[in-house]
């Protein structure tokens, strides 16, 4: 089995939806992951052997959002502001541990 192109592989879903229902667009999907790609950045952590963030669209899971999901692990998480987006930065992308408090189920 070969390694991950990147380390972490962070996704953000940013679905904006039409329609009233909730989703994480709504939340501030777009300006969170905006926030962690700077951090991580400036953090020299990006690029091939180490993170990527990007954006998704709808994940599905937007009730329970907003949400981010973070591979190859496949650890999914809710947040609420920059704390806790800072959070889940210095533990699971810094240090390889999950966040339990934002960790979805």
């Amino acid at each position: 089995m070969t390694e991950p192109y990147y380390t972490h592989h962070v996704f953000f879903c940013t679905n904006q939806r039409d329609d009233g229902a909730k989703c994480c667009g709504d939340a501030g999907g777009q300006a969170m992951r905006d926030y962690l790609k700077k951090k991580v950045k400036l953090a020299n952590l990006n690029g091939e052997g180490r993170c990527r963030i990007n954006s998704a669209g709808c994940l599905d899971r937007c009730d329970e959002g907003p949400v981010v999901v973070v591979y190859p692990e496949g650890v999914w998480y809710t947040y609420v502001d920059e704390t806790d987006i800072d959070e889940i930065f210095e533990q699971h992308l810094k240090h390889g541990k999950v966040v339990e408090r934002l960790q979805l189920k």
